[in-house]
């Protein structure tokens, strides 16, 4: 995976993902069949981790012996037969309506901190590209940022509304001095003045959240941004840019939930339909009064 180019993160899931099944194996990995996947399988949902999570251990496993018999040259087969993934529920991305947006921020007093839930409202970012944010990364001048760690090492380049403009302004002028690059640095002992992780991050927001009285995720404020500009008739392709989105497919879901939009095409479709079907009508009626006048 590292001759590939894969991220440190995906590179250590795998790896964890592969550690929890020798573990739990009883047998050489050589040894292990179909039937003995099925018995982790079971031992998987027994834990109660999710369809989506136990997919990912089977891909790994899956992965880990193509390797093994592709690259390395050693016949074993491979114990993941097709069919073996659990079917997935696909929920709709939640995103959060206005006045919930409104409470969220009305609590939100740290500077530092309105700036980085600012920046996953407003320009689409994840939790770890926040996180990950060098201060070379920004050329606040021109409202934009350089996304350089995206999902699955993509770069690509986001742009600053006013408003989040504003709030990583406010940020930086007091943000403390330092040598670390990162934007965002921890407030708090024995981590102050380092770099803030991404736990860090899901922690103030969950904070924030009991007090607004609100449930709500980092990434539902990403859904947040797709669904918005969605409903405010930007299109498709402009916002699978902004996401760092490698599938049209994957932005096609907020089109399901982006409700107003589908609205308002509807109504303006329809009162073209009921001319054109008012027109036909009253050509009839014209025809038919004629008729019986005859």
């Amino acid at each position: 995976m590292k001759r590939r180019n894969y991220s440190t993160h995906t590179v250590k899931n795998y790896l964890g993902t592969l550690e929890h099944f020798v573990q739990w194996l009883d047998v050489p990995i050589e040894e292990v069949v179909p039937k003995r996947l099925q018995a982790y399988i079971d031992h998987l949902l027994a834990r109660g981790l999710s369809a989506k999570t136990i997919n990912c251990h089977l891909d790994s496993i899956r992965r880990f012996y193509d390797y093994v018999h592709d690259e390395e040259g050693i016949a074993v087969p491979n114990p993941v037969r097709k069919g073996y993934l659990l079917r997935l529920p696909r929920p709709l991305p939640r995103h959060l309506k206005d006045h919930e947006v409104e409470r969220l921020f009305e609590v939100i007093e740290s500077l530092r901190d309105r700036a980085i839930f600012m920046l996953m409202l407003r320009c689409g970012l994840r939790v770890a590209e926040v996180a990950d944010l060098l201060l070379g990364d920004m050329d606040v001048r021109r409202s934009k940022i350089l996304v350089q760690n995206g999902k699955g090492n993509k770069g690509r380049v986001v742009y600053l509304s006013q408003d989040a403009y504003e709030a990583l302004v406010a940020y930086l002028k007091v943000r403390p001095v330092s040598k670390v690059k990162k934007v965002f640095l921890a407030e708090k002992s024995p981590f102050r003045g380092q770099a803030i992780s991404v736990r860090g991050i899901q922690k103030r927001l969950e904070s924030y959240a009991r007090k607004a009285r609100l449930r709500i995720s980092c990434h539902q404020l990403r859904h947040t941004m797709a669904t918005q500009l969605l409903n405010a008739d930007a299109e498709l392709v402009t916002i699978q840019d902004l996401l760092g989105h490698s599938r049209i497919t994957t932005t096609q879901r907020y089109c399901r939930i982006s409700n107003l939009k589908v609205q308002r095409d509807y109504y303006k479709a329809m009162q073209e339909v009921m001319k054109r079907t008012g027109a036909r009508e009253t050509i009839t009626g014209l025809v038919c009064e004629g008729r019986a006048s005859a």
